[in-house]
């Protein structure tokens, strides 16, 4: 079965930024299972794996628009330090702020006596990445994650 939209696809991935060591690495543990068609991953992975069927192992560079886009200078803020609550911070850390439009992850860049500088961006941001693809298993979604917009079952939701 070829991959289309509205399939479920469990995957194995190692990426890496471009011309570097890999980042990240699904190899060693579970596949990751994604419902295409959903926006469940960036969409240049996505675009990739269409077409693709069982067993497929290959490889693709996403440049960087079609991965999690370009930097965004304007996404640097000062923020009260005490929206963070009693975390100990550091530059370099990945935190989650609770903002009005609900969680955001963010970069701490650096830490005052009453303020924290920090970025908005994807830590990938504006890096075109590199992804080694082990398809594990394919198959038509269920009309339920369909609505859902989501995988359920093995490696996916369970509700």
């Amino acid at each position: 079965m070829k991959i289309a939209n509205n399939h479920v696809v469990r995957f194995h991935y190692a990426v890496a930024e471009a011309g570097q060591p890999s980042r990240e690495s699904s190899f060693d543990g579970q596949p990751l299972a994604i419902l295409t068609g959903h926006r469940n991953i960036i969409p240049g992975l996505e675009a990739a794996m269409l077409g693709r069927e069982k067993g497929e192992r290959f490889e693709v560079t996403v440049p960087c628009a079609e991965a999690y886009g370009e930097r965004r200078e304007g996404l640097v803020q000062r923020i009260p330090k005490k929206h963070f609550g009693s975390q100990r911070l550091q530059p370099g850390m990945q935190v989650v702020l609770q903002t009005s439009y609900g969680p955001r992850a963010v970069s701490v860049l650096k830490v005052g006596m009453s303020v924290v500088d920090v970025d908005l961006n994807h830590p990938m941001a504006g890096k075109d990445l590199h992804f080694d693809i082990e398809i594990v298993d394919v198959r038509e979604a269920t009309p339920e994650e369909i609505e859902h917009g989501h995988v359920h079952g093995d490696g996916g939701v369970e509700h």
